[in-house]
């Protein structure tokens, strides 16, 4: 589980999903997120994803309660909406165990295991072989 790390009543938690990492920095505030130091909407413009990142907020009803700051890097924009939403949740348990129950039976708290498989040798990619070749 996340590290609780107190810092002038912040609530630190890291996230992660294939190859991203998001740490999640949460403190009672007005409900705005920032991510890499810009707004949601500007570094997600997908509404999916941006939907992606509030979900656990979303569930808890705690949208307008907290200010979310996070610090994100490694894979592609789908990878690190789904770490950050990995982390605020795990931030938000900490900061309230009341909310456990219900981020943990929605899944939110179960880091998602998929990454993509290594080349082999010999092959083209991880399972692509090149052409045969009878002649």
């Amino acid at each position: 589980m996340a590290k609780k790390v107190v810092k002038s009543e912040k609530i630190w938690a890291t996230g992660r999903r294939k190859k991203a990492i998001a740490r999640a920095r949460i403190g009672a505030g007005s409900g705005k997120i920032l991510i890499n130091k810009l707004p949601l909407e500007e570094y997600f413009k997908s509404e999916l994803l941006q939907n992606e990142v509030k979900t656990a907020l979303t569930l808890v009803e705690a949208e307008n309660k907290y200010d979310v700051e996070i610090t994100v890097n490694g894979g592609g924009l789908t990878g690190q909406a789904g770490a950050c939403r990995h982390a605020i949740a795990r931030a938000l348990v900490l900061s309230n165990e009341t909310f456990k129950a219900t981020i943990k039976s929605n899944g939110l708290l179960t880091r998602d295991p998929r990454m993509k498989e290594r080349k082999k040798y010999g092959l083209k990619k991880a399972r692509k072989a090149p052409q045969f070749s009878k002649r």
